[in-house]
């Protein structure tokens, strides 16, 4: 399984992650993100419509990439889960900390309204 990287328009960075978010991956999305944050990059939206489970190291993983967006006025904001990370979110409060929207679009909106 993997996790991929991409530049939309206005300085907005889409990463995806597919399978599963434990152990084995969060390394690499650790890495990912702080590429994209060392690099000034503070617009970032994750893909995890292909994400089938995530545990609490790929949770911790995404609020301190949200942390480090929101102390430099960016964001990071959350598409296409699927209904049990959204349970998952919903159980440990993270759908009150993050921005949790159902698609790309609308994720590239919450940019494009602030602009």
């Amino acid at each position: 399984m993997t996790i991929w990287q991409k530049e939309l328009d206005n300085q907005i960075w889409l990463v995806g992650v597919a399978g599963r978010l434990d152990q084995t991956l969060t390394p690499e999305l650790e890495k990912t993100l702080n590429t994209l944050l060392t690099a000034n990059q503070f617009r970032l939206i994750i893909d995890l419509s292909q994400t089938i489970y995530i545990n609490s190291g790929g949770l911790r993983c995404l609020v301190a990439a949200w942390r480090r967006t929101h102390q430099q006025q960016g964001n990071l904001i959350l598409f296409g889960l699927t209904p049990r990370l959204h349970e998952i979110f919903a159980m440990v409060g993270f759908d009150q900390v993050f921005t949790i929207v159902p698609t790309q679009q609308q994720a590239i909106q919450q940019f494009t309204a602030n602009d």
